[in-house]
């Protein structure tokens, strides 16, 4: 990725986004999709954020690949094949389109039920969301042309709010509300 980080305000049209983008999502997956929820920092109001629509959506089992797959690129998606997690499958938005990126990942795994409880607690928790933010704004700024940099240097701050929203998750009985799509 050769592309700047580049952290910007809030944009009250992100959910927006989401909503066409889920609607399509949707329509395309069909049962296939267990759930589509927007997830990562733009899924936040008021987070400051990569200009990028995260998408996660739950299947039932990573085989067949085709299910999703083809549907996926049907509506333009490319697969990142070489995609070093092997918790999910990785989508990208076509050359010339927005910035997506659409996660798929099994339904009720770890992987897939730790975007929501991070979105949900910075979203019950403005201040630690401001003070991501900060972080992140810092970190874009030491490492503007150096995203594997930038993720690094993030790293710590997200496994701290990770830590307190296990917390706060134990706290409140938390479970992921009902899909976004």
């Amino acid at each position: 990725m050769t592309d700047p980080v580049e952290i910007v305000d809030y944009d009250p049209n992100w959910p927006m986004r989401f909503a066409a983008l889920g609607e399509a999502l949707r329509t395309a997956l069909g049962d296939v999709a267990a759930r589509i929820d927007h997830i990562g920092s733009t899924s936040v109001a008021g987070l400051a954020a990569k200009p990028v629509i995260d998408v996660q959506v739950a299947v039932r089992s990573f085989e067949p690949l085709e299910e999703f797959r083809i549907p996926l690129e049907r509506l333009g998606m490319v697969y990142r094949a070489g995609n070093p997690e092997l918790t999910k499958r990785y989508f990208r938005e076509a050359p010339g389109q927005r910035r997506t990126h659409v996660h798929v990942r099994e339904l009720g795994s770890f992987s897939q039920q730790l975007p929501l409880l991070f979105r949900d607690y910075l979203r019950a928790h403005p201040a630690a969301a401001a003070e991501f933010a900060d972080a992140k704004r810092r970190c874009a700024e030491r490492f503007h042309d150096e995203r594997e940099k930038y993720v690094a240097a993030k790293e710590p701050f997200v496994w701290d709010i990770v830590r307190q929203a296990d917390t706060w998750a134990q706290s409140v009985g938390w479970r992921p509300g009902p899909s976004d799509a």
